[in-house]
C-alpha cells in the first residue's frame, strides 16, 4: 500500500481528484486528496497573509499527523509549486514527485513568474476582499478566490531534489490552445533525471483521462 497524497491547483479542492482518488483507492492504495487554506471548503480561512508557506506547511501537517512516510505527493498545475516545497522541508516523508501539467519551480521562483501575461492578467483579477484572485468561468461551479498572495510569493529552497526517488511529469496535450507547459515538458524530456508522460487530456488529466493517470501513479509506486 501506497500514501498518495494530492493537492491541486488554483481556485480548486480536494473534490477534483475524485475519480483518480476511486481508481487509486480500489487498488487498495490510501489516497489523501487535499484542499488548501483559503479554497475550496476552506474559504472560509482566507485572509491577506494565506500564502504559499500556508500551503506548503498545510500538506506538511497532513504528513506529520499522520505519520506519512514513502509519501507519493502528486501537485496539479499551481500545485506543483507545493508540493516541491514540502519535499525540500520533509525530505525524510517524500519517496516520489508526480507533477500533473504543473509548475516545476527552482529556489526564487513564484507562480507568477513562471506563467505568462495572459495568466498574470487572471490572477490580477482580484475578488471583492482584495486578496483573492477570482476562478475563471468555465471552471467546476465549486471553485472559489484563490489566495494571491500565494501566487505571488517566490518558493524558497534549502537545496536540491536529488533525495527525491523519482520524479515524473505528467503533460496535457490536449490543450484547445497552445499549452504554457510544453517548454516545461520538453525541458524535463531531455533531463534524465526525469519521466515523462503525455495524455491526450485537457489541464484538468484528473477529469479527462483518470484510468491513464491512475496506471502512471501505479507504476510510480510498482517501481520502488
Amino acid at each position: 500500500m501506497t500514501d498518495f497524497v494530492l493537492v491541486p491547483g488554483l481556485c480548486h479542492g480536494g473534490w477534483c481528484f475524485e475519480h483518480l482518488t476511486r481508481r487509486l483507492r480500489d487498488r487498495g492504495h490510501a489516497v489523501h486528496p487535499l484542499t488548501l487554506t483559503g479554497v475550496s471548503e476552506r474559504r472560509h480561512l482566507l485572509h491577506g497573509t494565506v500564502n504559499l508557506d500556508t500551503h506548503i506547511q498545510d500538506v506538511i501537517a497532513v504528513l506529520e499527523n499522520e505519520d506519512l512516510r514513502d509519501t507519493v505527493l502528486v501537485g496539479h498545475s499551481y500545485g506543483g509549486m507545493v508540493i516541491t516545497g514540502v519535499a525540500d522541508r520533509a525530505p525524510d516523508r517524500v519517496d516520489s514527485l508526480v507533477y500533473l501539467d504543473a509548475m516545476v519551480p527552482s529556489d526564487g521562483d513564484s507562480c507568477w513568474s513562471l506563467v505568462s501575461d495572459q495568466e498574470r492578467r487572471w490572477y490580477a483579477d482580484v475578488d471583492e476582499t482584495g486578496c483573492a484572485s477570482r476562478p475563471l468561468p468555465f471552471f467546476d461551479p465549486r471553485a472559489t478566490p484563490h489566495p494571491i498572495a500565494s501566487v505571488l510569493q517566490p518558493l524558497r529552497l534549502t537545496g536540491t531534489l536529488e533525495h527525491v526517488r523519482r520524479r515524473d511529469y505528467v503533460y496535457a496535450a490536449g490543450w484547445a490552445d497552445q499549452s504554457p507547459f510544453t517548454p516545461t515538458y520538453r525541458r524535463l524530456s531531455d533531463d534524465p533525471g526525469w519521466t515523462t508522460h503525455a495524455l491526450a487530456g485537457g489541464h484538468n488529466l484528473m477529469r479527462d483521462t483518470p484510468d491513464e493517470l491512475a496506471r502512471i501513479l501505479l507504476d510510480v509506486t510498482a517501481s520502488r
